[in-house]
């Protein structure tokens, strides 16, 4: 029973950290990523599907995507879509390739996707202390309960300690690293 309470608070808490690489990968930094256009969602024959499921994305130069369509009716609606998502991205068109550049980053905004970056983080780590929270009460209701006794009660926490604590340590990782790109210039 403890075990299944530790083993669903880690896959609770890694579900937390890929949740943050996720929205990590939306805050562009000054570089062209295939990842940035992750987001995009393209009308294809009436349905919402991903960019990258109806085109081919590929990275042209340091500061340039290309995006090439697998059907030509496609191209508007790719760069409306990427126009529509909240990228801040200007793509151009030339015949069947769709050009997106990557605007440079002003010190302004590099501030502002690090403060967006560490309120992300900072998201992501109340999640994890909720989760360790929840956790805790669960083997707690066992002791109350009498299911368990008072030093399998304190040796669960433990673990559970150990777990948010690994947890919380790649947050940390993922948001120097983050920092770190939206620094270089």
């Amino acid at each position: 029973m403890i075990d299944e309470i530790r083993e669903d608070a880690l896959e609770r808490m890694q579900k937390s950290v890929q949740s943050l690489v996720d929205n990590f990968k939306k805050i562009r930094t000054g570089r062209a990523h295939p990842s940035i256009l992750d987001t995009v969602r393209v009308s294809y024959y009436g349905s919402e599907t991903p960019l990258s499921q109806v085109a081919n994305v590929n990275v042209e130069d340091a500061r340039t995507l290309t995006v090439t369509p697998w059907e030509k009716p496609m191209v508007p609606e790719i760069e409306k879509a990427i126009m529509k998502s909240d990228l801040g991205l200007n793509p151009s068109t030339a015949g069947m390739v769709i050009r997106v550049p990557m605007p440079p980053l002003t010190e302004e905004t590099r501030k502002g996707y690090i403060r967006q970056a560490r309120q992300e983080a900072e998201n992501a780590r109340v999640a994890i202390r909720n989760i360790r929270r929840d956790a805790n009460s669960d083997v707690k209701e066992l002791l109350k309960e009498k299911e368990i006794t008072e030093d399998d009660d304190r040796r669960s926490q433990d673990a559970i300690q150990k777990i948010t604590d690994s947890s919380i340590a790649e947050v940390e990782n993922h948001l120097q690293t983050k920092e770190a790109d939206l620094m270089e210039i």
